[in-house]
């Protein structure tokens, strides 16, 4: 605690500790480094600085606020539990552990964040940076990734909890393994706990802790028509579950093996929207990152012909015809979002 205090990083979520800003940056670090994390946070308190203005607020306008941080589910508990707290509850975050715990997205390291880092009360966080520390430290030989591995940290850092020290310990213990006890090549000569760090002494800390290795990303190819009708732009709304649940984007889908990317839009304009269209030139190809899955993106210009078709929605839950000025008001999935921006530049 005493290194934190000289070392911690100055981050917009430790100015003030209240429940709603301690879960909305406890939310948004899920899955997320913290420097991708620090303008989406800054903009969403401009936005939304308290509870009740998260609540009334539309979901579209909170989901495209949050787009390009993926795991769009986050944002439909934030909506959810906000309007819980707000209509049931008073207003009031619950100061206990097991209400908090039936709040829809907020799971054992949420509730353990709100209780110890805004309440102060006597309870452990353990986050992977925790995880890691303990690991190494107590030189856990077993998979962390196990169910009794995990109960046992959980157990180790519930006794580390000092009465009344829970919000600062929790968070050095985070930031010690943000900045020292780093996944490959920690520092361990500036660590202030190096001396009962066991991993140390025996030499074995870029081993620690024992994990399963990562699978590969499956590599996707995708196509996409950006399809246009009297300078307005066709897109879909994604379906309310699945994979990047309730964001717009354009139709298209997965190129199969041996299939040209211009024949599989075709099909896929067929399949999903009965629309007959006539692709007309590439405009690009993108390559984009998910966390299973590597996308490379096919985009092409296309038309309708005949032109007065309406669709036949077999997968999307909505459409709609826009113009290029108003796709900022809608939310894309990132590689779309690449996508419109070039168009804009075109």
């Amino acid at each position: 605690m005493n290194w934190f205090d000289t070392h911690q990083r100055k981050l917009p979520w430790r100015e003030e500790y209240s429940p709603y800003s301690v879960w909305i940056s406890e939310i948004m670090l899920q899955q997320t480094q913290v420097d991708r994390v620090i303008p989406y946070y800054l903009r969403w308190m401009q936005r939304f600085p308290t509870l009740e203005s998260v609540s009334i607020a539309s979901y579209e306008e909170l989901l495209r606020l949050w787009e390009g941080m993926g795991y769009y589910s986050r944002v439909k508990f934030i909506h959810k539990t906000s309007k819980i707290i707000l209509n049931q509850l008073g207003g009031q975050f619950p100061e206990n552990l097991d209400e908090l715990l039936k709040l829809p997205g907020i799971g054992p390291y949420t509730a353990g964040a709100i209780m110890s880092i805004a309440f102060n009360q006597n309870y452990p966080l353990v986050d992977g940076n925790v995880i890691r520390i303990l690991a190494r430290i107590f030189n856990i030989e077993n998979s962390v990734e196990r169910r009794e591995t995990k109960n046992y940290i959980w157990k180790k850092a519930e006794e580390l909890i000092l009465p009344g020290k829970a919000r600062w310990l929790n968070q050095a213990l985070m930031e010690l393994g943000a900045l020292i006890c780093t996944p490959k090549s920690p520092t361990c000569y500036e660590c202030p706990v190096q001396k009962p760090c066991l991993s140390f002494h025996l030499g074995c800390t870029e081993q620690r802790p024992v994990v399963q290795p990562s699978k590969k990303a499956i590599p996707i190819k995708v196509v996409v028509g950006v399809l246009q009708k009297d300078g307005l732009f066709f897109i879909q709304q994604r379906p309310a579950n699945g994979l990047m649940a309730d964001l717009w984007e354009f139709p298209g889908g997965k190129i199969n093996q041996g299939e040209k990317p211009e024949d599989a839009l075709v099909r896929e304009f067929q399949e999903e929207l009965q629309f007959s269209i006539q692709v007309e030139k590439k405009i690009t190809t993108l390559k984009h990152g998910y966390t299973n899955f590597s996308v490379t993106l096919h985009a092409y210009l296309c038309k309708l012909v005949p032109e007065n078709q309406s669709p036949i929605l077999h997968f999307a839950s909505d459409y709609r015809w826009i113009k290029s000025e108003d796709f900022r008001a809608y939310a894309f999935p990132a590689a779309n979002r690449r996508l419109i921006n070039l168009l804009i530049k075109l």
